[in-house]
């Protein structure tokens, strides 16, 4: 008997994390946003030339937008492209997310941040967390059960064979 075709929704191909972020904030919220970007810019994305680590997003006339976010030109961009890796990239939501997303910011110690630039049904989405600071102690107790989890992972690795 034949396989029936798998019919669920394509899980979206990742292009690039923020792993940093994890380490620098606790997450409360996670939003998807689209992107507005520039043929040269998505071009750039499907080879993967980006990074989010220095990322952030800011609200600004009620819009938000991605600073810090670099898309390095492919060698091979048209010469009468000049592309700037760093610009300012505008991300689309509703209206009432983002009015929903200022009144959590204006909040002491809240921040959006990046955490992933996706490909969902051929457009380019940005998943962006609310996300509060962590202290100095936290960062340590995060790295420490890190190492933790990788000592136990060793173990059971050795004890298996």
């Amino acid at each position: 008997m034949a396989k029936k075709p798998d019919t669920s929704a394509p899980k979206p191909t990742r292009i690039a994390d923020n792993k940093k972020a994890a380490y620098n904030y606790f997450f409360e919220e996670r939003f998807e946003a689209g992107m507005v970007l520039e043929g040269w810019e998505v071009k750039s994305l499907r080879e993967g030339k980006v990074q989010l680590t220095d990322g952030y997003v800011v609200i600004r006339d009620g819009e938000l937008f991605v600073i810090g976010c670099q898309i390095n030109p492919l060698g091979t961009a048209s010469t009468h492209v000049s592309p700037d890796k760093v610009r300012t990239k505008k991300l689309l939501m509703h209206k009432e997310e983002i009015k929903r997303l200022i009144g959590k910011v204006e909040q002491k110690g809240y921040t959006l941040v990046p955490l992933n630039l996706h490909w969902k049904d051929g457009r380019v989405k940005c998943e962006i967390a609310l996300a509060k600071g962590k202290a100095e102690h936290d960062k340590r107790d995060t790295i420490k059960d890190r190492e933790g989890k990788r000592e136990v992972e060793r173990v059971m690795k050795t004890r298996n064979r």
